[in-house]
C-alpha cells in the first residue's frame, strides 16, 4: 500500500449523490463494483449528467464471510432525480476518519481502522444481524475509474464517519 495521506480527522459537509445499491457476496465484491461503475456511467451518459463530482464505493452492512450491503456512487452538484435502479441519496455530514492510499484496499482499511482505535476514535456504526452497519462509510475515488483502468493505479480517500 502507498499511504498518500496519513490518518486524520476532517470535517465533511453533506454531499448530494446518485448511486446504485446492491447486496453481494464479499468474495466477488471487487468486480461488482467495477460493473455498477460501468452502470452508473453509461446511466450518467443516457441521462446526459456530466456534472458529477467523484465515483465512491459505499458500504453500508460489511460481514466479510456473508453478503455485503454496498453501493456505488457518483457526488452531485444537488439532488438529482434517480430512477428504479439509480437512486438519489447523500453522504452524511459530519466528522471523519479519513486517509489517502494508492493499492492494497484491506491494508488501507486496516490501517485506518487501527489508527482510530489507538486514537480513541469510535466509528458511527452498529451491530445488526447481516453485519457491521455504518452511518456513513466510503471509499472516494479521486482517480477517475471511467479513465484509468487500472485499479492499482487508483488514488482512494477511505471515510469513515466518527461517532459523535
Amino acid at each position: 500500500m502507498d499511504l498518500l495521506e496519513p490518518p486524520r480527522v476532517v470535517e465533511r459537509p453533506e454531499q448530494d449523490y446518485l448511486g446504485i445499491r446492491v447486496v453481494t457476496p464479499f468474495r466477488g465484491m471487487l468486480s461488482t463494483r467495477n460493473e455498477l461503475i460501468d452502470a452508473l456511467s453509461a446511466w450518467l451518459l443516457d441521462q446526459g449528467i456530466d456534472d458529477v463530482g467523484l465515483f465512491f464505493l459505499r458500504l453500508h452492512v460489511i460481514d466479510m464471510s456473508g453478503p455485503m450491503d454496498m453501493e456505488v456512487g457518483v457526488v452531485t452538484p444537488g439532488p438529482l432525480a434517480g430512477d428504479g435502479r439509480v437512486q438519489p441519496a447523500t453522504l452524511l455530514a459530519g466528522r471523519y476518519a479519513t486517509l489517502t492510499y494508492r493499492n492494497h484496499s484491506l491494508r488501507a482499511n486496516r490501517a485506518l481502522i487501527e489508527w482510530a482505535a489507538a486514537e480513541g476514535i469510535a466509528f458511527d456504526r452498529w451491530d445488526v444481524a447481516e453485519g457491521d452497519h455504518f452511518a456513513c462509510r466510503y471509499e472516494a475515488f479521486r482517480t477517475d475509474p471511467r479513465t484509468e483502468p487500472r485499479k492499482t493505479k487508483w488514488e482512494v480517500e477511505l471515510n469513515f464517519r466518527i461517532a459523535d
